[in-house]
């Protein structure tokens, strides 16, 4: 979840310009047309690349995760990258590798084919590039809606892949998915030209760029460092997963290619609606380490019953927990770091985030691959439960967020050893951040207690 700019009023943000509404509406289009065409193999790629020479669990694990991989390698870089160069060209060009990467899977006639297209889509990683520009062309206090516009975009197209992928595979074959992927990547290419708007001034901001000389600091975090676990083991538990899922439900339940589609869409769809009530309650109640941790169990549980005991009635059960709980997480986990991130360094702390995320998805993948080849389904489960455990050790030990939001102000004329101490003078002003030679300050406030008229005078609007 991204960050929350307020203005004056903490119940009251500014409405969408025209211009912003057509960059909001654009970008996510773009990212989630992107994403659509990333996701589409998870429900299908274990039940059609056998029928391809040099195939193995292994293979299969590397060809799900491979792109995590160049996604983690080159996300920072690549933002850093649009800083000096602007943030078209990237995109632009990160667009294009992705459709590269996407014609060479189409047009692979091995695994090992196949794994070197995902990794060339992989490499086109622009995803921080992209939250970049929206920061570019909205507003401080319209920032957080746009931010949800994007991650809302990546929920659907995730819900998309698992229903698309099974209908194209059945009627094109699996190349014929990556054939889509490439013509997805086009619209993504016409969109971004045709209708996002140009940025007239980019305005460097520590809440939404990276800075590598923080990054250090932001490892030695404890809070941060065991979300970024978190987030890491998230997304290998998901991807090792998904080696097996799809056969799971061909093989020991019986319903064939064809079906697969409405079943994911009752495995994903129950579980958005089974999460909301856990998250609402959590928010409302201030409980949110009690549902986090209960979701970190039940991911642990699914994984070790499914290890133990899977069956006609226990499997779709555990498979819709495991769905409930990841929906969850993925939705706590960067809110939660929002609120604990020190002012003015959430931008690094996010490609750090993102960084382990993609690297968890590749580690998943190479560990579900070889786990399935050396030790067997069950024993896959059983590690990634052993994994689930260690993750809720680790959880128990976060302090359970407060009601924080970072607050962008301008400093002006004043110096900027006088405007620290002027604003930490504020009651509800937690911590701030302004570096020597800027204009642009980072307070940390508390949502309950901050007087936002002594802010008033210097919010960045």
């Amino acid at each position: 979840m991204p960050i929350y700019y307020p203005d004056a009023d903490l119940n009251n943000s500014s409405s969408f310009s025209s211009l912003e509404k057509r960059a909001v509406a654009s970008l996510a289009s773009l990212y989630g047309f992107r994403m659509l065409g990333l996701f589409m193999v998870l429900p299908i790629l274990a039940l059609y690349m056998d029928d391809y020479p040099g195939f193995s669990p292994l293979l299969l694990g590397v060809c799900l995760g491979i792109y995590g991989l160049t996604q983690a390698a080159l996300q920072i870089p690549l933002g850093l990258l649009s800083d000096k160069i602007g943030r078209r060209p990237v995109i632009v060009g990160g667009l294009l590798v992705f459709i590269f990467g996407s014609l060479v899977a189409a047009s692979a006639e091995t695994s090992a084919g196949l794994i070197v297209g995902r990794a060339i889509q992989g490499a086109g990683a622009i995803a921080s590039t992209l939250m970049a520009l929206v920061s570019d062309l909205t507003r401080e206090e319209n920032r957080t809606k746009a931010m949800a516009n994007i991650g809302a975009s990546i929920g659907v197209s995730f819900v998309l892949a698992m229903i698309f992928g099974p209908v194209i595979a059945t009627a094109l074959g699996l190349s014929g998915v990556f054939w889509v992927t490439a013509l997805l990547g086009c619209l993504g290419i016409i969109i971004f030209l045709r209708w996002v708007p140009k940025a007239v001034t980019v305005q460097r901001n520590r809440e939404t760029h990276t800075d590598l000389q923080q990054i250090r600091g932001l490892l030695k975090d404890p809070s941060l460092l065991r979300l970024n676990f978190g987030v890491f083991a998230l997304h290998l538990i998901l991807m090792a997963a998904f080696v097996v899922i799809p056969a799971l439900l061909s093989e020991e339940l019986g319903i064939v290619g064809a079906d697969l589609w409405w079943v994911y869409l009752l495995l994903l769809g129950g579980g958005f609606v089974a999460m909301l009530p856990a998250m609402i309650i959590g928010e409302k109640l201030q409980r949110q380490k009690l549902s986090f941790t209960t979701a970190v169990v039940c991911v642990t549980l699914a994984m070790l019953l499914l290890a133990l005991f899977r069956g006609p009635l226990l499997t779709p059960i555990m498979l819709l927990l495991f769905f409930a709980a990841f929906n969850l997480l993925e939705a706590s986990l960067p809110s939660w770091l929002s609120k604990v991130c020190p002012a003015g360094r959430k931008g690094t702390a996010m490609g750090i985030y993102s960084t382990c995320q993609f690297f968890g998805a590749f580690v998943g993948g190479v560990l579900g691959g070889w786990s399935v080849q050396q030790l067997g389904v069950d024993s896959l489960f059983l590690l990634l439960a052993a994994i689930g455990f260690v993750w809720w050790l680790l959880a128990l030990g976060l302090e359970a967020p407060k009601a924080m939001q970072t607050v962008v102000l301008n400093s002006g004329d004043i110096a900027y050893e006088d405007f620290a101490k002027l604003i930490l003078k504020v009651p509800g002003v937690e911590d701030i951040l302004v570096v020597r030679g800027e204009q642009l300050a980072y307070a940390k406030v508390n949502k309950k207690t901050v007087d936002m008229s002594g802010l008033k005078p210097y919010l960045n609007l």
